[in-house]
């Protein structure tokens, strides 16, 4: 027969086992550069962009940025994208690796342009967009700033035929820690 006193030790040892197991912190690779919960200076619900860095947001690393423009929001065909970003942002993107998919294909570019005295990156695709597509822009091989905050990039797009102003679509608010 098995003791009283084997058995507490048994019972013990597993309690302590799983409550160490338990509290140790684990690293979530899948959720990284999710955007977060927004308390104080957020932009509005309808005006918020969804976005992804696929290595974590950290200051001064290297990155990939995914940014998403759902389908509800391209209610016109686009000719042109113009993402602008704050002057206090010191990261450095990479025009040559850029890529536009539509409706998760990739889609050829005419052009990009970084513009870096204005704050803007203008991506020309060759053939324009079609209305309620859903649109995902890869900015690959960006370095991030050393500094780390909250960074507002804003999305403006050219419709083919239309006056050469932008129209604004709504904001990713990017978190680099």
């Amino acid at each position: 027969m098995v003791s009283k006193l084997f058995m507490r030790r048994v019972f013990s040892g597993l309690a302590i086992a799983g409550c160490l197991t338990g509290s140790l912190p684990l690293v979530s690779y899948a959720q990284s550069g999710l955007p977060g919960f927004t308390l104080f200076g957020g932009v509005r619900g309808e005006e918020n962009l969804n976005y992804r860095l696929d290595f974590g947001g950290k200051t001064g690393g290297w990155d990939r940025y995914r940014l998403r423009v759902p389908k509800n929001k391209m209610k016109l065909a686009v000719a042109q994208f113009a993402i602008s970003y704050p002057d206090y942002y010191k990261g450095t993107f990479d025009p040559k690796s850029v890529e536009l998919l539509v409706q998760g294909k990739s889609v050829p570019i005419q052009e990009v342009k970084w513009k870096k005295e204005d704050y803007v990156i203008e991506i020309v695709p060759v053939d324009p967009v079609p209305a309620n597509s859903k649109v995902e822009i890869w900015l690959e091989n960006v370095k991030n700033p050393s500094t780390g905050g909250m960074f507002y990039f804003n999305c403006q797009v050219q419709s083919p035929g239309d006056l050469p102003l932008y129209r604004y679509i709504g904001t990713w608010v990017l978190q680099i820690t």
